[in-house]
């Protein structure tokens, strides 16, 4: 297979962070018209967050398929042509995944979104007959499900087309863990920590950390690790192929479970019931570098990290990830504050999971602003620009900035709060014309002057 991926971090670049989901038409009218807004203002790096399909609660890190695409996603005013050898091309391509989740999908919608350890036993347990009666009974319900892959497919492979031809590079994202409710759990039960009846025993989850003091816990089922050892990581390996295949460079979410896992036995009350278990992480990721030779890949070291980790990243030449906002801790020397950040990583002002940062910054208490206005040297009024400027300014090869601090939007525009299922997690929409010419040319301007043009 050609690679047709573009380097990224071959230079000085800056980025955008916007989710499909916030786009009208993401892989159609919506995604070229960003695309030609990220190149008028001189960014070249569009990153999103993980694009398959998502459960009730719009998670795209609770996915119910690592392979397939989110369907809402999809342009319906530009929907393809499924002409014979295009569809039969992409349906070969596809076929050690696709069948699985049409199937997956349909008794998904015949059981009202009931998990899929509660269906019948033949089917919760694919037995053959049971699944071929279905294929047989929904056959137009599962031709819809491979179509609209189909339509992902080719919009998506378009839209990266428009991207290269304006100078945009793609910035995927893979979920470290797959959500419990999803095709793989179901098709692939042996690779994960699942009783006999498909339901996990062990669940993904951080201790205490920044973002909550008794811990997260996600539900994600563990991964079987000594299965996937003695299989080398074929199922790992694919999931990053896949996503690879789409993209020029991909952020796998989590990676300090590469080293050892939180795990959190599935009937605690919390995640403080966990403990730390080995990961083999390093063998993984020679199997991947054996493959692909050097790893188009950043690595989200943020929360508890520990030198195992750190030597991980280092010794495959990963870049890791610095967030301004967490560098006002009053330590001079705190990893995320502007001076101290080396080219081998990616900064952010803010992520997908933390405030806007006029919003963090207006949360602060008076001697805390006070504190930060006096390390950035700037007054009260300073923010967001003074934070987004000490990113581009940055020494990281690539500075990724979240469209809402370009737009200098507060907590109203918030995406995402990590731990809790609010109402107003992933809805934050893009307010129709925000994005406009004059506004292009002021971040095109301070691109070019912090040489990321």
């Amino acid at each position: 297979m050609i690679d047709h991926r573009l380097p990224v971090l071959d230079r000085r670049r800056a980025g955008v962070l916007l989710h499909l989901s916030s786009l009208e038409a993401p892989l159609g009218r919506g995604g070229r018209a960003f695309i030609d807004w990220l190149a008028e203002a001189r960014f070249g790096v569009w990153q999103f967050l993980p694009v398959g399909p998502t459960g009730t609660d719009g998670s795209p890190y609770f996915a119910r398929s690592d392979f397939a695409g989110n369907p809402a996603f999809i342009d319906p005013a530009e929907r393809p042509e499924a002409l014979p050898e295009q569809y039969a091309g992409f349906a070969h391509g596809a076929r050690d995944w696709l069948e699985d989740y049409a199937l997956f999908e349909v008794l998904s919608e015949a059981y009202e979104g009931e998990p899929w350890w509660n269906w019948p036993q033949e089917l919760r347990d694919r037995d053959p007959a049971a699944l071929d009666a279905i294929r047989r009974r929904r056959a137009a319900e599962l031709e819809r499900i491979r179509l609209e892959q189909f339509a992902f497919f080719v919009q998506w492979r378009r839209l990266r087309e428009y991207g290269r031809s304006r100078g945009v590079r793609l910035f995927g994202d893979l979920p470290f863990y797959v959500g419990p409710m999803s095709a793989e759990t179901w098709m692939n039960r042996r690779q994960f920590q699942l009783d006999a009846t498909g339901r996990p025993t062990a669940i993904a989850g951080v201790p205490p950390d920044y973002f909550s003091e008794s811990g997260q816990v996600w539900g994600n089922p563990l991964y079987e690790w000594h299965t996937l050892e003695r299989e080398r990581f074929a199922y790992w390996r694919s999931r990053v192929a896949a996503q690879l295949a789409r993209v020029d460079l991909l952020r796998i979410d989590h990676f300090r479970a590469f080293a050892a896992h939180w795990a959190v036995p599935a009937a605690a009350p919390d995640a403080r019931g966990g403990r730390w278990c080995p990961t083999p992480g390093r063998a993984f990721l020679e199997i991947l570098r054996e493959e692909l030779g050097e790893l188009p890949i950043v690595a989200e070291d943020l929360g508890m990290i520990t030198e195992d980790v750190v030597a991980l990243r280092k010794d495959f030449g990963l870049p890791g990830m610095r967030v301004l906002q967490f560098g006002f801790d009053g330590s001079p020397d705190n990893p995320h504050l502007p001076q101290q950040i080396g080219a081998d990583c990616v900064v952010y002002t803010g992520t997908h999971d933390n405030d806007t940062t006029l919003g963090w910054y207006r949360s602060l208490s008076k001697p805390a602003r006070e504190y930060v206005d006096r390390v950035m040297g700037v007054g009260p009024d300073a923010m967001p620009e003074a934070l987004v400027r000490a990113a581009l300014e940055s020494a990281a090869t690539l500075a990724v900035i979240p469209a809402q601090d370009l737009l200098g939007l507060g907590s109203e525009a918030r995406l995402n709060l990590p731990g809790t299922q609010g109402p107003r997690n992933w809805r934050w929409r893009l307010p129709g014309g925000a994005l406009t010419a004059p506004l292009a040319q002021h971040w095109g301007q301070i691109n070019a002057s912090c040489e990321r043009a």
